[in-house]
């Protein structure tokens, strides 16, 4: 099983061939083929920063968005408070092919 390390949105993800990864949210809509080709590592070997002529290639599977996290800010004795939510879009992704 060939196992690659790729980079997207900031973040490093070690992926291997129908592994399914939930990355930053990317320009692509369900259904769509991405190709990342900023490969770190493909089985061992390592490229300086990145393995010239390697991609790995995904098919989309959705968009969406995670569930929703509560950030509570407060200053005790001081009368604040501040509630706020978010919800961090996503883009789940399986891997369909890793070339080096």
């Amino acid at each position: 099983m060939t196992k690659a390390v790729i980079e997207t949105g900031g973040k490093q993800y070690s992926v291997e061939k129908g592994k399914i990864l939930y990355v930053e949210k990317l320009d692509a809509n369900a259904g769509d083929t991405v190709v990342f080709d900023k490969v770190l590592m493909v089985d061992g070997n390592v490229g300086r920063p990145y393995i010239e002529n390697a991609k790995v290639t995904a098919k989309v599977v959705k968009n969406g968005k995670q569930k929703k996290i509560i950030i509570f800010k407060y200053n005790p004795k001081k009368k604040y408070r501040k509630r706020q939510g978010h919800r961090q879009p996503y883009t789940k992704v399986e891997i369909q092919k890793i070339e080096a």
